[in-house]
């Protein structure tokens, strides 16, 4: 399972939502395994356009697609109480008859959502210290009948979400962790370990990722895990795309994104998830990637 090849894209919600669910949906008929939705208040990145929330999009998607899975990418733990986004989950995974990948993260300090909404804004320390126990309460709460945690950061008593999830025992846990502590907790929670790069050329980006690969082995042997067992999952991102007005580098020609893929891989990258084109031009060359090169990819790496 952790070693069976798959794509994901990246679909953000920064279109109107009948644009977007047109999206998604052509993303499914192209044979994608995975649909990945951002979590945000605002465009993070200063978009002026629209966006919409994160798991009132993927219930409505989830009732407009019926094969493709779909995945929080990455929600992120200061927005929401983790009993609540628990609940939120198990509503999901319903929703969308057990198609759900619960995908969790730090967050980012930059985002004005947390200015916007009169959250605090914690610092990354902060951030890293509160996820194990909010990783670990959301866990629990998904797999067991009846939970009570008392944490420094949260506590639950005898919270118990019914009805239990379509996906036993739980729906699949992916963990967005760049950093050393990040990577254990990855290791010690996580179904799917997610990364991404935002190193400026793709060449340091395949170092950066190959170191994290390396030590995200060494912390799983470190509690026992064997590093097979956790799936690793990568977001390609194109350092140079805002330069040069939305252009994709892997969206050039199927030889140069068959090329890149290819390197992914080769570091033990089982799930490559690619952007939704930002570019109408590259459509084209994004759905002869999809029925073309990423096939050709899945029969050689079976």
């Amino acid at each position: 399972m952790t070693n069976q090849l798959r794509f994901s894209v990246l679909v953000l919600p920064n279109v109107p939502w009948p644009e977007l669910l047109r999206r998604c949906r052509q993303v499914e008929a192209l044979g994608f395994d995975s649909i990945g939705l951002a979590d945000h208040l605002v465009d993070w990145a200063g978009g002026k356009g629209p966006w919409f929330e994160l798991w009132s999009q993927l219930a409505a998607i989830a009732q407009a697609t019926t094969r493709i899975r779909l995945t929080t990418l990455v929600a992120q733990i200061p927005l929401r109480n983790p009993a609540l986004l628990a609940l939120q989950a198990l509503t999901a995974d319903h929703i969308s008859g057990g198609r759900l990948d619960v995908g969790l993260g730090i967050g980012l300090e930059v985002d004005p959502s947390y200015r916007m909404m009169g959250i605090e804004n914690w610092s990354a320390k902060e951030r890293v210290a509160r996820f194990g126990e909010y990783v670990e309460i959301v866990e629990r709460l998904l797999s067991q009948e009846e939970t009570t945690f008392q944490g420094r950061f949260y506590k639950v008593d005898a919270a118990a979400l019914r009805p239990r999830p379509v996906q036993s025992p739980r729906p699949p846990i992916v963990i967005a962790a760049m950093g050393p502590v990040m990577l254990g907790h990855a290791a010690r929670h996580a179904d799917v370990w997610n990364s991404i790069s935002f190193a400026k050329t793709f060449e340091a980006q395949l170092a950066e990722t190959r170191e994290r690969v390396a030590a995200i082995d060494v912390r799983c042997a470190r509690i026992g895990r064997d590093p097979a067992t956790l799936r690793r999952s990568y977001l390609m991102f194109d350092p140079t795309a805002r330069s040069s007005g939305g252009k994709v580098k892997y969206y050039e020609s199927e030889e140069t994104c068959r090329q890149m893929v290819e390197q992914v891989i080769a570091l033990g990258i089982s799930e490559v998830a690619f952007y939704y084109p930002l570019l109408e031009k590259q459509q084209p060359m994004f759905e002869r990637i999809a029925r073309n090169v990423l096939p050709a990819l899945k029969a050689a790496h079976s």
